[in-house]
Protein backbone atom coordinates (compact mmCIF):
# COMPACT_ATOMS: atom_id res chain seq x y z
CA UNK A 1 0.00 0.00 0.00
CA UNK A 2 1.24 3.42 -0.95
CA UNK A 3 0.91 6.15 1.56
CA UNK A 4 0.61 9.62 -0.09
CA UNK A 5 3.27 12.46 1.25
CA UNK A 6 1.56 15.02 3.31
CA UNK A 7 0.98 18.40 1.38
CA UNK A 8 3.93 20.52 2.24
CA UNK A 9 2.83 23.99 3.32
CA UNK A 10 4.35 27.35 1.74
CA UNK A 11 3.89 31.12 2.03
CA UNK A 12 2.25 31.72 -0.97
CA UNK A 13 -0.32 28.93 -0.49
CA UNK A 14 -3.81 30.06 -1.41
CA UNK A 15 -5.76 29.72 1.85
CA UNK A 16 -8.91 30.42 2.54
CA UNK A 17 -9.85 33.03 4.90
CA UNK A 18 -12.02 31.50 7.34
CA UNK A 19 -15.70 30.67 6.01
CA UNK A 20 -16.13 33.93 4.19
CA UNK A 21 -15.35 31.90 0.77
CA UNK A 22 -12.14 34.11 -0.20
CA UNK A 23 -8.76 32.73 -1.44
CA UNK A 24 -5.53 34.52 -1.08
CA UNK A 25 -1.88 34.07 -0.59
CA UNK A 26 -0.84 32.71 3.38
CA UNK A 27 1.60 36.31 2.85
CA UNK A 28 0.26 38.79 1.90
CA UNK A 29 2.31 42.35 0.68
CA UNK A 30 1.65 45.55 2.91
CA UNK A 31 1.92 49.12 1.69
CA UNK A 32 1.81 50.65 5.25
CA UNK A 33 5.30 50.82 6.97
CA UNK A 34 5.13 53.68 9.09
CA UNK A 35 2.34 55.05 7.33
CA UNK A 36 3.75 54.08 3.75
CA UNK A 37 6.88 56.00 3.98
CA UNK A 38 8.84 53.42 3.15
CA UNK A 39 6.93 52.33 0.29
CA UNK A 40 6.36 56.02 -0.91
CA UNK A 41 10.65 56.24 -0.99
CA UNK A 42 10.78 53.43 -2.99
CA UNK A 43 9.38 55.45 -5.83
CA UNK A 44 7.01 54.26 -8.41
CA UNK A 45 9.61 52.66 -10.65
CA UNK A 46 10.63 50.45 -7.63
CA UNK A 47 7.49 49.10 -6.05
CA UNK A 48 6.00 48.13 -9.45
CA UNK A 49 9.02 46.26 -9.53
CA UNK A 50 8.59 44.87 -5.91
CA UNK A 51 4.70 44.62 -6.55
CA UNK A 52 5.72 42.28 -9.72
CA UNK A 53 8.18 39.92 -8.27
CA UNK A 54 5.98 39.55 -5.26
CA UNK A 55 3.10 38.24 -8.44
CA UNK A 56 5.70 36.01 -9.73
CA UNK A 57 6.06 34.32 -6.31
CA UNK A 58 2.99 33.65 -6.16
CA UNK A 59 1.76 36.32 -3.58
CA UNK A 60 -1.46 37.51 -4.87
CA UNK A 61 -2.56 39.88 -1.62
CA UNK A 62 -2.05 43.28 -1.86
CA UNK A 63 -3.33 45.66 1.06
CA UNK A 64 -3.37 49.48 1.22
CA UNK A 65 -5.26 52.22 2.65
CA UNK A 66 -6.31 55.69 1.91
CA UNK A 67 -3.90 57.23 4.75
CA UNK A 68 -0.75 55.61 3.19
CA UNK A 69 -1.19 57.16 0.52
CA UNK A 70 -0.58 54.42 -2.14
CA UNK A 71 -3.49 53.48 -3.74
CA UNK A 72 -2.42 55.84 -7.14
CA UNK A 73 0.92 53.32 -6.81
CA UNK A 74 -0.91 50.45 -6.46
CA UNK A 75 -3.02 51.28 -9.34
CA UNK A 76 -0.15 52.03 -11.72
CA UNK A 77 2.11 48.84 -10.58
CA UNK A 78 -1.39 46.34 -10.86
CA UNK A 79 -2.00 47.96 -14.67
CA UNK A 80 -1.71 44.45 -16.96
CA UNK A 81 -2.14 41.82 -14.17
CA UNK A 82 -5.43 39.87 -14.07
CA UNK A 83 -7.80 41.72 -12.15
CA UNK A 84 -9.04 38.49 -10.53
CA UNK A 85 -5.87 37.18 -10.06
CA UNK A 86 -5.60 39.37 -6.87
CA UNK A 87 -6.81 40.24 -3.62
CA UNK A 88 -6.31 43.89 -2.79
CA UNK A 89 -7.66 44.89 0.30
CA UNK A 90 -8.17 49.02 1.41
CA UNK A 91 -8.82 50.75 4.26
CA UNK A 92 -11.23 53.96 4.86
CA UNK A 93 -9.94 56.00 7.70
CA UNK A 94 -12.94 57.26 10.46
CA UNK A 95 -10.79 59.67 12.10
CA UNK A 96 -9.71 62.13 9.22
CA UNK A 97 -10.53 64.06 11.22
CA UNK A 98 -14.00 62.97 11.14
CA UNK A 99 -15.77 60.14 10.10
CA UNK A 100 -16.52 60.51 6.28
CA UNK A 101 -20.08 62.20 5.57
CA UNK A 102 -20.36 60.29 2.35
CA UNK A 103 -18.34 56.44 2.36
CA UNK A 104 -19.49 55.66 -0.95
CA UNK A 105 -17.90 58.64 -2.65
CA UNK A 106 -14.85 58.29 -1.03
CA UNK A 107 -14.96 54.60 -1.83
CA UNK A 108 -15.88 55.75 -5.27
CA UNK A 109 -12.28 57.86 -5.00
CA UNK A 110 -10.75 54.58 -3.89
CA UNK A 111 -11.68 52.97 -7.10
CA UNK A 112 -10.31 55.36 -9.35
CA UNK A 113 -6.81 55.71 -7.38
CA UNK A 114 -6.50 51.81 -7.41
CA UNK A 115 -7.93 51.73 -11.52
CA UNK A 116 -10.48 48.91 -10.57
CA UNK A 117 -14.19 48.69 -10.32
CA UNK A 118 -14.32 46.59 -6.94
CA UNK A 119 -11.79 45.96 -4.05
CA UNK A 120 -11.91 42.80 -2.73
CA UNK A 121 -12.10 43.72 1.02
CA UNK A 122 -12.58 46.68 2.33
CA UNK A 123 -11.49 47.52 6.64
CA UNK A 124 -12.95 50.28 8.52
CA UNK A 125 -9.27 51.49 9.21
CA UNK A 126 -7.97 51.48 13.32
CA UNK A 127 -11.20 51.21 15.35
CA UNK A 128 -10.13 51.91 18.90
CA UNK A 129 -13.03 52.40 20.95
CA UNK A 130 -15.83 49.55 22.43
CA UNK A 131 -18.25 51.55 21.00
CA UNK A 132 -17.20 52.02 17.45
CA UNK A 133 -20.24 49.69 16.13
CA UNK A 134 -22.44 51.99 17.14
CA UNK A 135 -19.99 55.46 16.19
CA UNK A 136 -19.67 54.39 12.95
CA UNK A 137 -23.15 53.02 11.87
CA UNK A 138 -23.00 55.47 8.73
CA UNK A 139 -19.69 53.59 7.31
CA UNK A 140 -21.19 50.49 8.06
CA UNK A 141 -24.00 50.99 6.26
CA UNK A 142 -22.43 52.17 3.64
CA UNK A 143 -20.12 49.47 3.28
CA UNK A 144 -23.55 46.69 3.49
CA UNK A 145 -24.87 48.94 0.23
CA UNK A 146 -21.63 48.68 -1.28
CA UNK A 147 -21.27 44.84 -1.14
CA UNK A 148 -24.94 44.97 -2.59
CA UNK A 149 -23.51 47.14 -5.37
CA UNK A 150 -20.47 44.66 -6.04
CA UNK A 151 -17.69 47.78 -4.94
CA UNK A 152 -16.18 45.48 -2.42
CA UNK A 153 -16.61 41.57 -1.81
CA UNK A 154 -16.20 41.62 2.18
CA UNK A 155 -16.16 44.12 4.69
CA UNK A 156 -14.49 44.51 8.11
CA UNK A 157 -12.22 45.87 10.09
CA UNK A 158 -8.78 46.35 11.66
CA UNK A 159 -8.48 47.43 15.80
CA UNK A 160 -6.23 48.92 17.80
CA UNK A 161 -6.60 47.73 21.37
CA UNK A 162 -8.32 45.35 23.21
CA UNK A 163 -11.62 47.23 24.05
CA UNK A 164 -12.44 47.35 20.39
CA UNK A 165 -11.27 43.93 19.68
CA UNK A 166 -13.84 42.46 21.86
CA UNK A 167 -15.88 44.14 20.57
CA UNK A 168 -15.21 43.63 17.46
CA UNK A 169 -15.38 39.50 18.23
CA UNK A 170 -19.37 40.43 19.23
CA UNK A 171 -20.33 42.02 16.03
CA UNK A 172 -21.42 39.31 13.73
CA UNK A 173 -20.67 42.83 10.55
CA UNK A 174 -17.38 41.39 10.76
CA UNK A 175 -16.52 39.11 7.82
CA UNK A 176 -12.63 39.86 7.70
CA UNK A 177 -10.71 40.70 11.49
CA UNK A 178 -7.14 42.13 10.25
CA UNK A 179 -4.98 42.15 13.67
CA UNK A 180 -2.00 42.74 15.34
CA UNK A 181 -0.12 39.71 16.12
CA UNK A 182 3.69 38.83 16.90
CA UNK A 183 5.05 36.99 20.20
CA UNK A 184 6.55 40.05 21.73
CA UNK A 185 4.01 42.50 22.29
CA UNK A 186 5.28 45.20 20.00
CA UNK A 187 2.66 47.36 18.91
CA UNK A 188 0.03 44.57 19.66
CA UNK A 189 -3.59 45.34 21.48
CA UNK A 190 -3.11 46.37 24.87
CA UNK A 191 -5.73 47.75 27.07
CA UNK A 192 -5.88 51.37 25.74
CA UNK A 193 -4.82 51.08 22.38
CA UNK A 194 -1.85 53.26 22.19
CA UNK A 195 0.76 52.67 19.83
CA UNK A 196 3.53 52.31 22.13
CA UNK A 197 1.82 49.64 24.49
CA UNK A 198 3.06 46.81 25.73
CA UNK A 199 0.45 44.37 24.13
CA UNK A 200 -1.39 41.43 26.05
CA UNK A 201 -0.93 39.01 23.97
CA UNK A 202 -2.72 36.03 25.97
CA UNK A 203 -5.76 38.22 26.07
CA UNK A 204 -5.39 39.26 22.07
CA UNK A 205 -5.33 35.77 20.85
CA UNK A 206 -7.93 34.76 22.95
CA UNK A 207 -10.25 37.09 20.88
CA UNK A 208 -8.93 35.81 17.75
CA UNK A 209 -9.39 32.85 18.32
CA UNK A 210 -13.06 33.29 19.28
CA UNK A 211 -13.51 34.98 15.75
CA UNK A 212 -11.80 32.23 14.16
CA UNK A 213 -14.13 29.51 15.64
CA UNK A 214 -17.07 32.00 14.46
CA UNK A 215 -15.71 31.73 10.76
CA UNK A 216 -14.17 34.73 10.67
CA UNK A 217 -11.42 35.81 8.17
CA UNK A 218 -8.36 36.38 10.26
CA UNK A 219 -5.60 38.57 8.86
CA UNK A 220 -1.95 39.04 11.05
CA UNK A 221 -0.04 42.27 10.72
CA UNK A 222 2.54 43.81 12.76
CA UNK A 223 4.53 40.80 12.28
CA UNK A 224 7.88 42.63 11.85
CA UNK A 225 6.71 44.99 14.44
CA UNK A 226 6.27 47.44 12.04
CA UNK A 227 9.68 47.05 10.90
CA UNK A 228 11.29 47.66 14.23
CA UNK A 229 12.63 43.81 14.27
CA UNK A 230 16.14 44.98 13.28
CA UNK A 231 17.22 41.75 14.88
CA UNK A 232 17.30 38.71 11.71
CA UNK A 233 17.13 36.14 14.47
CA UNK A 234 13.60 38.45 15.85
CA UNK A 235 11.95 38.62 12.63
CA UNK A 236 12.52 34.36 12.41
CA UNK A 237 11.32 33.72 15.20
CA UNK A 238 8.57 35.95 14.78
CA UNK A 239 7.38 34.76 11.58
CA UNK A 240 7.52 31.06 13.05
CA UNK A 241 5.73 31.90 15.85
CA UNK A 242 2.91 33.48 13.36
CA UNK A 243 2.88 30.50 10.98
CA UNK A 244 2.23 28.52 13.70
CA UNK A 245 -0.90 30.11 15.07
CA UNK A 246 -3.54 27.91 13.25
CA UNK A 247 -5.94 30.69 14.44
CA UNK A 248 -4.78 33.07 11.91
CA UNK A 249 -5.20 32.55 7.61
CA UNK A 250 -2.93 34.93 5.98
CA UNK A 251 -0.87 37.95 7.04
CA UNK A 252 0.83 40.73 5.40
CA UNK A 253 4.01 42.53 5.26
CA UNK A 254 5.15 45.40 4.48
CA UNK A 255 8.08 44.97 2.25
CA UNK A 256 10.63 47.71 1.32
CA UNK A 257 12.86 45.95 -0.38
CA UNK A 258 13.21 42.17 -2.38
CA UNK A 259 15.58 41.07 -0.39
CA UNK A 260 13.18 41.63 2.85
CA UNK A 261 9.99 39.61 0.86
CA UNK A 262 12.83 36.93 0.33
CA UNK A 263 13.77 36.55 4.23
CA UNK A 264 10.35 36.12 5.43
CA UNK A 265 9.15 33.84 2.77
CA UNK A 266 12.01 32.25 3.56
CA UNK A 267 11.54 32.00 7.67
CA UNK A 268 8.02 31.11 6.07
CA UNK A 269 8.69 28.63 4.64
CA UNK A 270 10.81 26.82 6.67
CA UNK A 271 8.31 27.54 9.39
CA UNK A 272 5.43 25.36 7.85
CA UNK A 273 7.84 22.69 6.46
CA UNK A 274 8.19 21.99 9.90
Amino acid sequence: MTVASPVRKTATDRVPLGNTGAYVSRIGMGTGTDGGRVQREIGQEGFTRLIRYAYELGINFLDTADMYGTHGMVGTAIKGLPRESLFIQTKMQWDAPTIPEKPLEVLDRFLSELGVDYVDSLLIHCATKPTWDVDLRSMMDAYDIAQEQGKIRYKGISCHGLPSLRRATEVDWVQLQLARINPFGKHLDGLDGTWDEQGDIPAAIAELKAMHAQGRGIIGMKLIGNGDFRDPNVRRESVEFVMGCEFVHASIVGFGSIEEMDETLGNANRALAR
